[in-house]
This record gives C-alpha cells, structure tokens and sequence, in this order.
C-alpha cells in the first residue's frame, strides 16, 4: 500500500480511548452527547482530539455516545435522551442525526461534526453567522457529487448510464440526487436513481442495480448505507460494476474508489468548536466552517477484477493507492 496520508486502525471493532490528555482544563466534568450511525474512525479522532485539549474521559469528560446503526428512526429519541440527561453539547454526524438533534432543542448547543451541506437542507440560513444554537463543518457532498461523476467520466470515457444508490430518508440525498442529474446531463450521462429507507432495502435496491447492468455505481453521502458498505462493496465486485464512494471506510472493505472529504479532520476540529462552547462561545457565534482536505483512494486490486486500466492522470492524483 502506498500512502501519503496517516490514518488511525481499528482493530476488530474494539475501540482503546486514550486516558490523558496534554493540558488540563479544570475539574469540572463536562457532558458531550454523540449522535452517529457507527463509532468509526472519524469517532475515534473526536475523543483523541478532546484528549488532547486536556479531557480526560472518566475524570473531566464523559461521552455519552448513542449509535442509531443504520436506523435513521432512531435519532429522534436519541436526541430527546441527550437533552433529557442534559449534556452540554451534542455533537452530530451526519443529516439525519443533525435534524434530529435541531428538533429536539433550541437551548444545548450542536455542533455538527460533518454534515454534507448546511444550508441547502435547511439546517442553517448562513454559514458565516449561523446564529441559534447550531454550527459545525460541512463536508462539501453536494459539491462533489458532480466531481465524483466527472471523475467516473475520465476513468470510463464511454461511460453512458450511472446508477446512484441513495437513501431517500436523508434530506441530504435528495439535494445531491438533483445536483448529480444536473452534472450528469452536462456529461450526457443518463442517471438511474434506486432508493432504499433503511438497511433492509439495500440488498433489494443492489439486486435492482445489477439487473439494470448500469456503467458505473455512484454511492451517495449516507451513513445508512455506509453501515451496509461490505454488502455493497461485494455485489459491485461480483457483478464487475465500478463504483465510486463518498467516505474512506468503503477503501477499508474493497471499494473500488473514494473520492471525497476527510470526515475525521472534521470531527478532529469539531473537537475545538466543543472546547470553546464550554467555556462559553456560544455556537451562533461561530461559523461554519467548510471542508479543505479531501482525498482520492483507489485500490487497484479492485480495478483490475473490473478489467480496468486507470489512467495515469488519476493515479497521480491519488492520495492512496491501495496494491
């Protein structure tokens, strides 16, 4: 494998977090709330980050973690526990969890440890004054939608008809659905959308996908369906379907090619936004702040069960070659 980036290995799900931090920040105990689908890397680069703003779990820190695992359903009454308890910060990843927290208070401060966009699904009116209780890091996913299907483009020039796989639950995918169908008639590409609601649907809507024989799979930013990723990433492989992914974990499993932000610099600067707010920023007052690393991976493995010669343009451009 060759790489030009550093990443942090979780090693059979087992999740060690550190236990010290650099600098201390005083004895009081401070409350954060987490809402995600899965603690993946991005997860653990939020505790080390807070770690070493000087929060030590256990001793001035206590996480409180809630793990919807691909149920979007269960956000709401997450979010409804963490403002019961209360916390004093809740921090979300993703659109679903977002919402979900937003509704659920306009008092306890939220800090969106990536979103896909703020302000085209209505989370926030202004990235640069969000005002309210609510600010974070975006991570650009409707922008790149047309990058992803660009990129799809130059790997497969007579690239005629994309599939995109998305979850209609997800206000987020319904604005990259209409920004993909913009980008992809500029490319005269036709798109096929196939949307599924919860995990149960992904194996169907894949089925679907497969007998539609599409050119190319375009993944949406969801973590519903990230939580399905080796499901996914196995009937591209087995059908010879190039696919391409909007978060590093897809890589991890076989994914054919990422192409997009890097969640876990977010979460490790949503780390700093917390560390503020509790001593008393107040959210509103804090932009949100857009993403500035991105990445390209791409396993070459994959490529060539898929018969595929990749361009060196594109190598080049790859932030990690996985051999």
């Amino acid at each position: 494998m060759r790489t030009r980036r550093n990443f942090i290995t979780v090693l059979g799900g087992a999740v060690a977090w550190p236990l010290a931090g650099r600098a201390q920040v005083g004895d009081r105990t401070r409350r954060i709330g987490l809402l995600a689908s899965l603690p993946l890397r991005p997860i653990v680069r939020f505790h080390q980050a807070m770690a070493d703003l000087g929060y030590v779990e256990g001793k001035n820190l206590i996480i409180e973690a809630r793990f919807a695992e691909g149920r979007d359903d269960r956000y709401p009454a997450f979010a409804a526990e963490l403002v019961a308890l209360p916390v004093d910060v809740i921090v979300t990843w993703g659109t679903p969890a977002a919402f979900a927290a937003k509704r659920a208070t306009t008092q306890i401060p939220i800090v969106m440890g990536a979103i896909g966009d703020a302000v085209n699904t209505g989370l926030v009116s202004n990235l640069a004054r969000p005002d309210g209780n609510m600010t974070g890091f975006v991570a650009l996913n409707v922008e790149l939608e047309e990058k992803r299907l660009e990129l799809l483009k130059e790997l497969l020039p007579r690239l005629s008809r994309v599939a995109i796989l998305l979850n209609s639950r997800n206000q987020l995918n319904r604005v990259n659905l209409d920004t993909a169908r913009r980008a992809a008639q500029k490319l005269a590409v036709a798109v096929d959308a196939f949307e599924v609601q919860s995990t149960e649907e992904v194996g169907g809507a894949l089925r679907a996908i497969v007998d539609t024989r599409p050119d190319a799979v375009l993944l949406a930013s969801d973590t519903t369906l990230l939580g399905e990723r080796q499901q996914i990433v196995d009937a591209m492989a087995a059908n010879r379907i190039p696919a391409i992914y909007p978060f590093r974990e897809y890589a991890d499993v076989g994914g054919f090619i990422v192409y997009g932000s890097n969640i876990s610099i977010l979460f490790e600067r949503s780390a700093g936004y917390v560390d503020r707010i509790v001593k008393g920023e107040k959210p509103g007052n804090l932009p949100v702040q857009q993403a500035t690393t991105f990445e390209i991976l791409i396993n070459l493995k994959t490529a060539a069960g898929f018969v595929l010669t990749l361009p060196p343009s594109v190598l080049v451009r790859a932030d990690e070659v996985i051999e």
